[in-house]
Order: structure tokens, then sequence, then C-alpha cells
């Protein structure tokens, strides 16, 4: 369980970061602080792996609070201002996430620091799958999720994690784009980049270099080119 603390003058903006954080099930948020001066008496506290910082706050900005810190924790700043991206990174963080803050672009960030930490691979029963059934389960949020197949439009790899997207709603769970590629029925399911899986019956159109899902362009890797022209040779 990776431990985070979100620093924020802004009620609303600590509200974001703990609602998209909410989806990543190894991540909890250990405190809350409104200053830096007040992140300072946690992080002497408190071990913490993760750290969501705002830069403009009274008294100590979080580019200074950063600077003071002996061993810092990994830092992924949050601000509605550019300003300051080169100070970030010549910190070394692991993300400048500019407000407001979408959830696709919280995830990154979040693939981001799973990258340089290196976690474990996740466990095979995240996922759970029968090929004579019509649905998966996926596990997300301390629970097991039925979802039909006919309802998957795409899943999006972020790294350890997946997004499995409806036309209702997208569901984070912990698991590898290459497992699902093995477990889903490949007459229904194509991969057509490292990133993505896509259902071949919501494909609405294939362009040079993507296809076309529920209005959303998804990009096609170089090595699954040939494949996606092999199904298209077959309609």
């Amino acid at each position: 369980m990776y431990r985070c603390l979100i620093i924020d003058d802004e009620p609303i903006a600590i509200r974001v970061i703990r609602n998209h954080l909410a989806s990543f099930s190894d991540f909890e948020v250990v405190a809350e602080c409104n200053n830096a001066l007040e992140a300072i008496s946690v992080l002497s506290k408190e071990k913490i792996d993760l750290m969501f910082c705002d830069i403009q706050m009274p008294q100590l900005t979080g580019v200074d609070l950063v600077k003071t810190l002996s061993h810092p924790p990994q830092v992924i700043f949050t601000t509605a201002y550019r300003d300051y991206a080169v100070d970030a990174f010549e910190l070394h963080v692991v993300d400048y996430l500019l407000k407001p803050i979408s959830f696709e672009r919280f995830a990154k960030a979040i693939q981001h620091f799973l990258i340089q930490e290196n976690p474990t691979p996740p466990l095979r029963e995240s996922i759970s799958t029968n090929q004579e059934k019509d649905f998966i389960f996926l596990k997300a949020d301390k629970k097991h999720y039925k979802v039909n197949l006919a309802d998957i439009l795409f899943i999006e790899s972020l790294g350890d994690y997946v997004i499995t997207y409806t036309a209702d709603m997208k569901i984070v769970s912990k698991e590898r784009i290459s497992h699902l590629a093995e477990v889903l029925p490949s007459d229904r399911f194509i991969q057509v980049h490292r990133s993505y899986i896509v259902s071949i019956d919501k494909i609405e159109s294939v362009g040079p270099g993507f296809v076309e899902i529920n209005k959303k362009k998804l990009s096609v890797g170089r090595n699954y080119k040939a494949e996606l022209n092999k199904l298209m040779d077959t309609f």
C-alpha cells in the first residue's frame, strides 16, 4: 500500500485528488494539509511514499517545501500555473499536473510513479473469466465488478493498471493488459497497441494509424497493424 499526502490550500483541489486516488486500490491517503508547514509536521511523523503538492501556498511554496526536505518522498506537483515547471523538474519530481486535473491525466501520473517504484507484478486473481461465459469479473474498489463483454468499448493500459471503458462507466483494476489479451476471446477483441485492446464490434472506423471507438481515436501500434489488416480483410 502506497501512503500518500495531499497538500493544497484549496479544499476542492484536495477533494479532486482524493476522489481520483480512490480508484487505485494500492494507494491510501494518510493525511491532508492546507499548507506546507502542516505538511512538514506530518512528514516528521509519518512514512509517506507519494506527495501531491500544490505550489502557490501561503508562507511556503510547494517548490520551497521540497527543497527544505533532506529526504523527500516522491512528488507530484498539482498547480494552476505553468511557470514553475522548470523548477519542479529540476527537483526530479514524478509529474507536474495542471489544474483542473482530469482523471486520465491523473492516471498517467500514477503510472509514472509506479514505473519509478518498479512494483511487483499484479496478482492474477484481479480478473477472472470463463471462456464459455459472456462476461468477466474485474476487481476494483475492494470488490468484483461483473462486466458483460458486449458492453466493453476498449481497455487502456496504465502500467500495472488497466481502465476498462464501457458506455456507462470506467473501471480501474490492477492488472496487466498482456493478461487480458490472453483471456479475452480473440474473435471479439483485438489488441491494436501495447496500451489498447478494443472490442471488434465497437470499431466505428479505421484510419491511418488509428481506430475510432465511441468517437475517440486510439493509436494503432506498428507491431499490431498486420493483425488489424488481417481482421479487416476477413470482412
